[in-house]
């Protein structure tokens, strides 16, 4: 049996292991939360290097993305580094290549899009794939890396700004502290409303589940959310916050859905442990699983 693991940044209580077969291969698939600790984190990367046979990177990315180019997260990279024998990867492959996929199967295979919608997505230099099927969707589009990821009372409306943007911010980014910028151990499970007007003013909230769940008002009535990660006590939260439809580009497995960094790792094992696919390889194996966006009506 292959096995797959996710270390995150994120909290423990959301830890997760379900065992699957998937074309004719057995497989086990496990999510580690550090509750914030990055010592925790290469620590256990070290401990399991060797042992598994393929690791996702949790709860923080490697890159930061200026639409038409790429930044190292410097604190992700020194993490990552901790892995010397067992491939590591962030979710950044499927990120460009599932996400996009799903956008583009929700418009064909439902009637979402089927008016214009306008989106909020929470990061786009997080999510580009996601941004450029949105668009291509034909999507009116607030874009809040600078409202959610800086705090600063900016929403960009199109790549073509945020690219200009981000060239500046990218490379000054990268090297923060990931902890400032991103919700991470029991940050992720505080709610603290932030340029809620966005939200109210979209009709589908898209992006990472903890920078949704940390920013968004107490109620969010009729709204659809794209997402990736959500747990059986997130989808609750959803219902209760009055969200009309939960959809997660990763699919659920026993009562949740991993992210895209712990899907990224399983397809990267399952190609035999190479260190990164390419956008090729990554579709010709989600061609093969016929994976689909998952959908839960909450209302």
């Amino acid at each position: 049996m292959k096995h797959v693991v996710g270390i995150s940044l994120g909290s423990s209580t959301r830890n997760h292991v379900v065992t699957l077969e998937l074309l004719g291969e057995h497989y086990k698939i496990e999510r580690i939360g550090t509750d914030g600790n990055m010592k925790k984190m290469v620590e256990l990367i070290r401990e399991l290097d060797g042992k598994v046979d393929a690791f996702g990177l949790g709860g923080m990315d490697l890159y930061i993305y200026a639409v038409d180019r790429r930044y190292e997260f410097r604190d992700a990279r020194r993490i990552s580094r901790a892995a010397q024998k067992t491939p590591i990867v962030d979710g950044s492959g499927l990120k460009n290549t599932l996400e996009r996929r799903s956008i583009e199967q929700l418009g064909e295979q439902t009637d979402l899009f089927k008016e214009t919608k306008k989106v909020l997505l929470m990061s786009a230099m997080d999510r580009l794939g996601m941004a450029l099927a949105f668009e291509k969707a034909g999507c009116t589009m607030t874009y809040g890396d600078l409202l959610y990821v800086l705090g600063l009372p900016f929403p960009l409306s199109s790549l073509k700004s945020l690219a200009m943007i981000a060239r500046v911010l990218a490379p000054l980014v990268g090297q923060l502290p990931f902890t400032m910028i991103y919700p991470t151990g029991d940050k992720q499970a505080v709610n603290k409303p932030r340029y809620t007007r966005y939200f109210e003013e979209n009709d589908i909230i898209a992006g990472d589940f903890h920078f949704i769940h940390r920013y968004m008002p107490e109620e969010l009535s009729g709204k659809v959310i794209v997402t990736n990660t959500v747990t059986v006590d997130d989808v609750e939260f959803l219902r209760k916050r009055k969200l009309k439809t939960l959809i997660t580009t990763t699919p659920e497995m026993e009562g949740r859905s991993f992210g895209t960094n712990v899907m990224e790792a399983l397809l990267v094992c399952m190609a035999n442990g190479k260190q990164e696919l390419t956008e090729d390889q990554y579709n010709y194996l989600l061609e093969k699983l016929d994976l689909k966006p998952r959908i839960v009506e909450l209302s």
